[in-house]
């Protein structure tokens, strides 16, 4: 090769074969682009060739700033600005510490490009296509079209080697325990109105009832971590989706049950019954307004309106140990009441109208010919009584678990609600190019890698999502064409004058200065 640019192939703990165009430095080798990583000979061929022309091309390119890193043949150079030129901007500071944290996490035996497709959700998450004009954008990390399509589905294959890593981190570098677990549901809908086979229309939490869509289920530890997740049909019963979770999550960890806590929605007769045949203890949000009007006429006059006192009832709802606990709190009353008063206000007013109205709580249809709907007095009165009460249900007994704790247990699940709207919102998780049930999976696993990643990174610095990518990007990388030389240099920002940027202080042994 002409000049001081070779290639070089490289074996990645994957098997992949990297190749590279680097530049020798006395002892030293600097990676001057790195052009792909092949499965395949045929693919490294392809690599080969890109990498030869690159070198070809620039084998004449400068060193922009000798001043920085001076050629050992001529240490007494300096850069003429007259013959530079910038090339571009890049962020390998960000990619490398992300890459970090997926092997602090246990991923880094899988295949780098499944890293990388993680990794960019956090960044920037696209469609496939996209993804790849940005890997190569930010990082000058390129893969061929073909490879990701052959590859994308396989992942499927490691997924329980990528829950045991969840697993894993959670006991071992978060010192978690699996004595208590967080369980919620969610539904991503897809912007179609064609039914699938996978995607179904069901109840949505987002408010897309006509819509297909799936069902993910999560389950995370206290601090929200997660452990395990399941996709479902999209018009599966959110009841439904938790016991299959958890038996695959007992199978993996393999120590005692863990207390289960999850919201009212998992609340039913089957699922209560069944979790105590199973062995398992369970904290479950209680729909009071569902009760027996003397249950609730019994939390009224005995539960005391002091803040956060809670009282143990109990009740008769066909399911052995199950008890209630309700909890008053002024501040859940204050906001309680004043959706009450729009409530009633909203009725009076449909009904001054004679209309039934969208979910309007308080008006009911009347026997009476020439007025079709009444106030329902009943269910106002109901409804009063529960003014600033939760309930919650569970079989653990007060003599094991006081009720404050099993109140305090259920707030803890904020940290799973919290991962899914990180799923939503930060990695835009909702799985809109994919259609068959294969292709969704492995989205969502890809989904569920880069969700490990951000929380990591989370609980570890104490910053959100957003903030850390904020300060990722902070950092840059000027790779710079001297037209004397013909050399491409890159030049880093001087990391050391982030002193504020917690990742670089968290991740400082493994990141380049």
């Amino acid at each position: 090769m002409r000049g001081d640019l070779t290639i070089r192939k490289v074996k990645t703990a994957s098997g992949a074969t990297a190749v590279q165009v680097v530049r020798n430095e006395g002892k030293r080798r600097a990676i001057i682009k790195h052009v792909g990583s092949a499965h395949s000979e045929s693919e490294c061929d392809l690599l080969m060739a890109e990498a030869v022309k690159y070198a070809e091309a620039h084998r004449r390119q400068p060193y922009l700033l000798p001043e920085i890193h001076p050629p050992a043949s001529s240490p007494q150079q300096h850069l003429d600005f007259s013959h530079a030129e910038l090339v571009d901007v890049t962020h390998q500071f960000a990619r490398t510490a992300l890459l970090s944290a997926a092997k602090r996490c246990g991923l880094g035996a899988l295949p780098e490009l499944y890293l990388d497709f993680a990794l960019m959700r956090i960044i920037e998450p696209a469609s496939k296509l996209r993804t790849l004009e940005l890997l190569q954008r930010y990082f000058n990390v390129r893969y061929a079209e073909r490879t990701v399509y052959r590859l994308l589905p396989k992942l499927l294959a490691y997924q329980k080697e990528i829950e045991t890593a969840a697993i894993q981190t959670a006991r071992d570098a978060l010192q978690e325990s699996f004595s208590l677990v967080l369980y919620d549901v969610t539904t991503l809908y897809f912007e179609s109105f064609k039914e699938y086979d996978f995607q179904k229309p069901g109840f949505s939490k987002d408010n897309k009832p006509q819509q297909p869509q799936i069902v993910i289920g999560l389950i995370t530890t206290r601090s929200g971590f997660p452990v395990m997740h399941e996709v479902f049909e999209g018009n599966t019963f959110e009841g439904k989706t938790m016991l299959a979770v958890l038996h695959r999550f007992h199978e993996r960890v393999g120590e005692t049950k863990p207390v289960i806590v999850a919201d009212a929605g998992m609340l039913s007769k089957d699922n209560m019954q069944q979790l105590e045949a199973d062995g398992y203890r369970y904290i479950v949000g209680a729909r009071l307004a569902s009760t027996a009007s003397a249950f609730i006429d019994t939390i009224y006059t005995e539960l005391p309106r002091t803040n956060q006192a809670p009282r143990r009832f109990s009740y008769s709802s066909g399911v052995k140990n199950a008890s209630v606990i309700c909890e008053f709190s002024e501040a859940r009353y204050k906001k309680d009441k004043r959706e009450f008063d729009k409530q009633v206000k909203r009725a009076f007013q449909l009904l001054e109208r004679n209309e039934a109205g969208r979910r309007a709580k308080f008006v009911k249809k009347s026997q009476e010919k020439n007025k079709p709907f009444v106030f329902d007095t009943a269910l106002q009165a109901k409804a009063e009584k529960l003014l600033g009460i939760k309930g919650y249900v569970t079989n653990i007994p007060e003599i094991e678990l006081p009720s404050a704790d099993v109140v305090a247990y259920y707030r803890d699940l904020w940290h799973v609600e919290q991962a899914f709207r990180m799923s939503k919102s930060d990695l835009k998780a909702r799985p809109i190019f994919h259609y068959t049930q294969e292709a969704i999976r492995a989205h969502m696993l890809v989904c569920f890698m880069a969700l490990m990643m951000g929380k990591y990174l989370e609980i570890k610095t104490d910053r959100s999502l957003r903030q850390i990518r904020d300060e990722l990007w902070q950092v840059q990388e000027a790779n710079i064409y001297d037209e004397r030389t013909g050399e491409l240099h890159t030049v880093s920002m001087n990391t050391s004058k982030l002193a504020n940027n917690s990742i670089l202080k968290f991740l400082n042994h493994e990141l380049p200065h």
